[in-house]
């Protein structure tokens, strides 16, 4: 990853229900895609330029957060990742905790705080938020910065964990075209734009 850089999409305000798979047990060993987004997709964490993300110092304050989860989620390991200008998206891998029932010591100085020992993606992705919603508070005016709830879609094979990997990577270079983008030409990619879409036909977001 570059210094420069590194939820499922964005819940609208009227849309007040639960979006998590009902049944599902999401601390389960497993890869997640997440996207994680701000509050009325302000432009918080940088901008794109020549294609790639170039931090601000919320931006870096989010990849402390985000590169701090292993160390207060030990159960969960970081894959591919990138923070766009105002949305995070990542793969989280939960491993296979059996056996394991202690918790990493925690950094005194470590901007993310923990939430009691769950551990389920809800549990991690709470915790990133407040890490930057802290840093944020503590540092500028904002103090409303995600958009309820997130996005995540379970990550079922081989195929569609790299399918997903190259549309982080690539998501820099697609932001004119992102649904993310509020200043988008518009919300299609380009003919020629390669998995613009991470998930092939038959797979949806969990809504």
């Amino acid at each position: 990853m570059k210094d420069d850089v590194r939820t499922t999409g964005w819940s609208p305000q009227r849309n007040r229900r639960s979006i998590r798979l009902q049944g599902y047990d999401y601390s389960q060993a497993g890869a997640y895609f997440v996207t994680v987004c701000t509050r009325n997709r302000a432009c918080l964490f940088g901008a794109i330029v020549d294609g790639q993300m170039v931090l601000n110092d919320a931006g870096r304050a989010a990849k402390q957060c985000w590169n701090d989860i292993p160390v207060h989620f030990p159960h969960v390991e970081l894959d591919e990742w990138v923070i766009m200008p105002n949305h995070i998206h990542g793969i989280l891998v939960v491993l296979d905790t059996v056996g394991a029932n202690n918790y990493s010591p925690l950094q005194t100085n470590a901007i993310l705080r923990p939430r009691g020992t769950s551990k389920t993606i809800g549990s991690v992705i709470r915790g990133f938020k407040i890490g930057v919603t802290k840093w944020m508070r503590q540092h500028t005016t904002i103090h409303d910065v995600w958009q309820r709830n997130y996005f995540e879609h379970i990550v079922r094979n081989d195929a569609s964990l790299n399918r997903i990997r190259e549309y982080i990577a690539n998501n820099p270079l697609q932001w004119e075209w992102d649904r993310e983008n509020p200043v988008g030409v518009n919300h299609y990619s380009p003919v020629g734009a390669k998995n613009f879409s991470p998930l092939p036909k038959d797979e949806t977001w969990r809504v």
